[in-house]
């Protein structure tokens, strides 16, 4: 059986995707995706790349996430999602890279620096 892998991640969030030819099931931590992400509206772009390659309902898709919340989580699926279909077939590489689905989107959390109130916030400055 024929088995396509892919990693994602975004902010604190790391997806795991494996893809296998199939009907279009996509499970997440063992629940169906649309209960893993109820009510969340980013989780819908998660399945962008389906969309963009014409894939969507031809592949199964297993996928195992940690960490983060949910925002960050659909992005890191959307990620891995991509870099998976790419392993499955190279040729949609033209239609994923225009649209930005391979780019990994580095930004993180700042770190709190002593003295401060949060990363960059100081704390009120009292002139008595």
């Amino acid at each position: 059986m024929e088995q396509y892998y892919g990693t994602g991640r975004r902010k604190a969030s790391v997806a795991r995707v494996f893809l296998r030819p199939g009907e279009g099931r996509i499970t997440v931590n063992g629940k169906d995706f649309q209960i893993y992400f109820r009510g969340i509206l980013r989780a819908v772009y998660a399945m962008q790349a389906f969309r963009e390659t014409g894939t969507l309902g031809r592949y199964d898709a297993i996928i195992t996430v940690t960490g983060g919340g949910p925002g960050g989580q659909a992005d890191a699926i959307k990620l891995g999602i991509a870099r998976a279909l790419i392993q499955a077939n190279p040729d949609y590489r033209a239609a994923l890279k225009p649209k930005g689905l391979l780019t990994r989107d580095a930004r993180e959390v700042e770190r709190k620096k002593f003295g401060l109130k949060k990363a960059r916030r100081a704390p009120q400055f009292s002139k008595r």
